[in-house]
C-alpha cells in the first residue's frame, strides 16, 4: 500500500522556519512526482511546491517562491519542504502529495496532512 507520513509541523514565529518531511513507501519513489499543498482555513487546498523525478522539474507558488524550497532524497525515500521568512498567511495544513504511475495510469495519493501555524 502507499503511504506518506509527514511530520516536522507545528507553532512558529513570523519571519521564523520549518522543515517538514515526509516520508513514503509503497511505490517506486524515484519515478514519481511529489509535491507539497497547503490549506488555509476557508480556502481550497493549493500547490505550494512541487518537484518531479529526476529529469523534471520544480515549482513553486508565487507566493513561496524565494521562501520556500523543495527536495527530496531518493535513497531515503523522503521529501522535503524548507520554510524560512515564514508569515501568518503561510499559516496552513500541509499535504504531502505523490504522483504516481500505476494501474495504466496517474493516480495521487495524500499524506494526512500536518498543521503549520505562524503566529506571534
Amino acid at each position: 500500500q502507499v503511504q506518506l507520513v509527514e511530520s516536522g509541523g507545528g507553532l512558529v514565529q513570523p519571519g521564523g522556519s520549518l522543515r517538514l518531511s515526509c516520508a513514503a513507501s509503497g511505490f517506486t519513489f524515484s519515478s514519481a512526482t511529489m509535491g507539497w499543498y497547503r490549506q488555509a482555513p476557508g480556502k481550497e487546498r493549493e500547490l505550494a511546491a512541487v518537484k518531479s523525478a529526476s529529469g523534471g522539474g520544480t515549482n513553486y507558488a508565487d507566493s513561496v517562491k524565494g521562501r520556500f524550497t523543495i527536495s527530496r532524497d531518493n535513497a531515503k525515500n523522503t521529501v522535503y519542504l524548507q520554510m524560512n521568512s515564514l508569515k501568518p498567511e503561510d499559516t496552513a495544513v500541509y499535504y504531502c502529495n505523490a504522483h504516481v504511475f500505476r494501474g495504466g495510469s496517474w493516480d495521487d495519493y495524500w499524506g494526512q496532512g500536518t498543521q503549520v501555524t505562524v503566529s506571534s
